[in-house]
């Protein structure tokens, strides 16, 4: 009974790693703003597009002139940048989709109030 029991274990923690494992290869990557990168006016790039928590999205842009932050809702709304908030700065930046709602701004003067920013709402 008790290697019944183990047996069954075992293939539950395996079924589970392969579920596992399906729904990281099912992950996608995106690049924002498509061929133009992480820029102004990338507001709608969004727009019917249908993400899934784990997929990456990738920016693309020039880190001397831009950058990427991860802000709430609120900060989305008024492109204010919230206290503790992840600044990325590298130019080729790779952030995974959470599930539910992420937002995204470039915080340079003037970029988030000129459409740059992204909200991603992930399945």
């Amino acid at each position: 009974m008790v290697q019944g029991r183990g047996s069954a274990m075992a293939a539950t923690v395996l079924l589970c790693l392969l579920m596992l494992h399906f729904e990281l290869a099912q992950a996608a990557t995106y690049t924002v703003g498509d061929t133009n990168g992480w820029t102004f006016n990338v507001v709608g790039w969004t727009n019917g597009k249908s993400f899934k928590a784990g997929d990456t999205l990738i920016f693309n842009y020039n880190p001397s002139i831009h950058n990427v932050v991860v802000v709430n809702s609120a900060g989305y709304n008024s492109c204010a940048t919230p206290n503790g908030a992840k600044v990325y700065q590298s130019g080729k930046d790779q952030i995974k989709l959470a599930k539910g709602q992420n937002f995204f701004i470039c915080n340079f003067v003037g970029h988030c109030q000129a459409g740059m920013k992204i909200a991603a709402t992930a399945a």
